[in-house]
């Protein structure tokens, strides 16, 4: 479906489609006023298994659990069993690491990346700086004319500090550009309401120090801007030197092509995974930040926007992108298994930014395999990944095994009675998953070696050879270092072996370090990425 002329307030226009426009969607209801049931997103997912949809996408997820406990995880494994691909959202608790959710390997754990697209709101304050903001609520008759700032945070106390409800009452903002702390527990749009009820002439919003420079260009109430945690300390120091402070807001619109994105936004929760550290999460990064989105009632500051649509953010916006893209890759390769359509996602993704520099976090640096996992997808690379990583039930019961569950506890997650002393069991460093989570400690002697299946999917009679980016103080050895086919579809094994000296594990930095494994065809067409995280415990 292709809905023309689609907007918020004005902002963003242009005609709006998903990512597989003619797919035929079901929808299922599972969440409520009172929250989101166990037993009703288990009914959802199994009606949708009768109905014989092709792909599920799901934007909820909770804490982490072990897979036995997590209904998802359960759902999403009958679903898999029969061939259906799921996508699901990694959660919005970052940016601090193990936070992320929906951690089973049978599923697409997807992460939200920014766009290169702002919706542009400048300050300019009375010192002379600008600093750099985003809105989507850009009224024409607010002239950009210098007024009063004040930051109730500095007398006011914590509440006043992010405006929540009521918290503005005693304190003069009448007539005034208000500075709010964002806070997305109070919710951004309802701290203009609260300015707006005050009397505030405009707001903005500053990052605290863990949002780092994303903003949301949101449909706001009021004349607003938010902008980076960085900018925001040029404001604040400005309000404490400066006897009357002063400030502007001029609008831009919106603007395309922006430096640099994508970047990993700082709500997309990171990994490692709780539930089993050895499986890199997650898995890929898509767009979920600032993403133009239908929506049930009209917004603005007077909810008589233009369309029923928002600008929203999250991991649940980036998910629904990365099962469009599921869906594409579907029709195009009917006979893949939801596993090689999944992995041929992570080994095409995108490392770099618009600007060719490495995919940074929400400060600016390079970003690492637990926050932006994969990459960054690229539907036109995945459709030709040259070389798939396969993986059926059975491999996840063996999986399962060598978590050391339970037959009860594996048989649950299954749905039939499983034995594993009957199954061969394999530990999450050795399923063979596109992405190499290491561990060495004295108990191995600081070397591992673990082994990896290719199938080939590309040229009949094609060549690839190994590239290794080691990680800091490891070292990487892949044999055979090249892999050689006569046909389509068939398989190739490789083996990879880590090590680290006494020598050189001085220079490990706490935490993991990273590194690449590349594949890369005798043309120098086609790349085949594998991260890799190494700790030393």
């Amino acid at each position: 479906m292709f809905v023309g002329n689609a907007n918020a307030l004005g902002q963003a226009t242009g005609t709006a489609a998903g990512m597989a426009p003619y797919a035929h969607l079901a929808v299922y209801k599972v969440c409520t006023e009172l929250g989101c049931f166990t037993s009703d997103m288990l009914a959802g997912l199994d009606n949708a298994i009768k109905d014989g949809v092709d792909v599920l996408s799901l934007s909820l997820g909770g804490y982490s659990l072990p897979f036995f406990d997590d209904g998802i995880a359960i759902g999403a494994f009958r679903a898999v069993e029969k061939g259906i691909f799921v996508s699901c959202a990694a959660g919005n608790e970052g940016p601090f690491n193990a936070t992320v959710s929906n951690e089973a390997p049978w599923m697409l754990t997807v992460g939200a990346s920014t766009i290169d697209r702002e919706i542009r709101a400048t300050v300019k304050l009375g010192n002379g700086v600008e600093l750099i903001g985003q809105s989507a609520y850009q009224p024409s008759d607010f002239l950009p004319a210098d007024l009063p700032l004040v930051y109730p945070g500095l007398h006011g106390g914590s509440r006043a500090a992010v405006c929540k409800s009521g918290s503005l009452k005693d304190i003069d903002v009448k007539g005034k550009v208000v500075v709010c702390d964002a806070d997305a527990d109070v919710g951004r749009v309802n701290q203009g309401r609260t300015v707006k009820s005050a009397g505030g002439a405009a707001m903005i919003l500053a990052n605290k120090e863990a949002s780092g420079f994303t903003t949301m260009s949101d449909t706001h109430v009021l004349p607003a801007a938010h902008v980076s945690y960085s900018e925001g300390l040029k404001m604040k120091s400005y309000i404490s030197s400066a006897s009357a402070p002063t400030a502007s807001i001029a609008f831009h619109g919106t603007l395309i092509g922006t430096f640099p994105a994508p970047a990993v936004a700082s709500l997309s929760a990171r990994g490692p995974s709780r539930a089993d550290p050895n499986i890199l999460k997650p898995d890929i990064v898509g767009p979920g930040v600032n993403i133009l989105a239908a929506w049930p009632f009209l917004v603005g500051p007077s909810g008589n926007g233009a369309a029923a649509f928002n600008i929203i953010s999250g991991t649940s916006m980036a998910t629904p992108h990365l099962s469009g893209i599921a869906a594409l890759l579907k029709s195009t390769h009917p006979g893949w298994s939801p596993a090689a359509i999944k992995l041929a996602i992570m080994t095409t993704a995108d490392l770099t930014a618009n600007d060719s520099e490495p995919i940074r976090d929400q400060n600016m640096d390079v970003a690492d395999f637990y926050a932006v996992g994969s990459g960054h997808v690229n539907p036109s690379r995945a459709a030709n990944p040259g070389l798939i990583y396969d993986i059926d039930a059975g491999d996840y019961i063996a999986y399962l095994c060598g978590l050391r569950y339970t037959d009860e506890q594996v048989s649950a997650v299954v749905s039939r009675a499983i034995k594993c002393s009957s199954i061969e069991s394999v530990s999450g460093a050795e399923l063979n998953y596109p992405s190499f989570t290491v561990f060495l400690n004295a108990e191995n002697n600081y070397k591992l070696t673990v082994t990896r299946t290719v199938t080939n999917v590309g040229a009949p009679r094609s060549t690839y050879g190994v590239r290794v980016k080691s990680p800091t103080g490891v070292s990487v050895a892949v044999e055979p270092k090249r892999l050689s086919f006569s046909k389509a579809n068939e398989t190739a094994r490789y083996s990879v072996t880590f090590s680290s000296s006494s020598g050189s594990r001085s220079s490990i930095s706490d935490g993991a370090e990273k590194g690449l494994l590349t594949w890369v065809s005798s043309d120098k067409i086609t790349r085949v990425d594998s991260p890799i995280m190494v700790s030393i415990v």
